[in-house]
């Protein structure tokens, strides 16, 4: 039976444990470029043992920022700095990933700090919002741009130019970001899908755009590195995409030569009614792993080194993705192997102290 410290083989990728670094939004970025707040972030969570280290929601193209503040990789410039953190990170035992993202009308935001208000398109570093449809995200908020055809040939295009950057980067994950109300879940779900052309309408065209962006990021991602989906498994809103969606497209997914769904869930629509609580999230992530035979991340409110462990004992998901608690603690690996009683290594610059064994 496995629990949260053994490793787990993907393709030709072994994660040294089950415990992978979320991908956080840091907001500090300049025209989608990394600098050392990054390197430091990232590469202190690889430092404190965890087995994944996943780079925040990483920008194909400029518009597709949530924020003038986001990181991106939709230029070959972008690739250096990416680079120097992949490598940091494998340096250090853990597997570097990286998260490539689209905002759809949930773009040109002021960063939370700033007050996270629109910028309008004709204000500084603002820009013209894309969706699947002319429906804004709230009310007080412009309608973004429906895309037409040449607008999503755009953004496939750029998600597979953004794979091969992440590649010559040295990435050896991406995840493809489907959640959280941003464009390829805008168009997964129908409350943000109206259109009636090939791409909306059923449930086998709303999912189209995602299952054309996986067959191109396959043809250039190699086949022994792991492909990740998150989705938001449930838009908690009546009429919206549902737990049997996501288990019909993991189904689908799987056969696309995706490896894992890391299990998220809302964002699509404002003020939908969330069960927030620990775990919340872990049923998603057990019925797809069971109805759609694929492997599974589980999110959320995981805090505690025993609930990380039961999850993966009990089989109820593959691998637990940590964020809140990981910004807490970076060390939450070595911690979590002291309390749960598990041997594992420490970098050798810290070994000889080894603080955690006097907890």
């Amino acid at each position: 039976m496995a629990n949260l410290f053994t490793p787990l083989t993907i393709r030709n990728i072994t994660f040294r444990n089950r415990i992978a670094v979320s991908p956080m939004c840091q907001y500090s970025a300049e025209d989608g470029y990394t600098n050392d707040w990054h390197l430091v972030h990232l590469g202190s969570r690889a430092v404190g043992g965890a087995g994944l280290v996943i780079a925040e929601a990483t920008a194909v193209c400029p518009e597709g920022r949530i924020t003038p503040d986001d990181i991106g990789i939709w230029k070959d410039e972008h690739i250096q700095g990416l680079q120097r953190i992949a490598t940091f990170i494998k340096a250090e035992g853990a597997i570097p990933g990286i998260q490539l993202a689209h905002a759809g009308r949930k773009a040109s935001h002021q960063s939370p700090w700033k007050g996270g208000n629109v910028i309008l398109a004709d204000e500084p570093n603002g820009w013209q919002t894309v969706a699947p449809s002319a429906i804004p995200f709230t009310s007080e908020e412009p309608a973004p741009l429906a895309l037409d055809e040449a607008g999503i040939q755009k953004v496939i295009s750029d998600f597979k130019a953004a794979a091969e950057r992440a590649l010559e980067a040295g990435f050896e994950v991406i995840e493809l970001h489907g959640a959280h109300g941003y464009l390829l879940h805008e168009f997964m779900s129908p409350l943000s899908n109206q259109r009636t052309d090939k791409y909306g309408g059923s449930f086998e065209n709303r999912v189209r755009l995602l299952l054309e962006i996986t067959d191109e990021v396959r043809k250039v991602w190699p086949e022994e590195y792991p492909l990740f989906v998150r989705i938001s498994a449930t838009d908690w809103t009546e009429g919206g995409w549902t737990e049997q969606d996501s288990i019909e497209l993991s189904k689908i997914l799987v056969t696309k030569g995706v490896d894992l769904i890391d299990c998220s869930t809302g964002g699509n629509v404002p003020n939908a009614k969330i069960p927030v609580g620990p775990l919340y999230q872990l049923p998603f992530a057990e019925s797809i792993k069971r109805e759609a035979g694929i492997l599974t991340g589980a999110v959320g409110m995981i805090t505690t080194a025993e609930q990380a462990d039961n999850i993966i004992s009990a089989e109820k998901a593959d691998l637990v993705l940590l964020a809140r608690e990981l910004l807490r603690d970076p060390h939450f690996p070595l911690r979590a192997a002291q309390q749960l009683g598990y041997e594992v290594s420490w970098p050798p610059q810290y070994d000889r102290a080894k603080p955690y064994r006097v907890l």
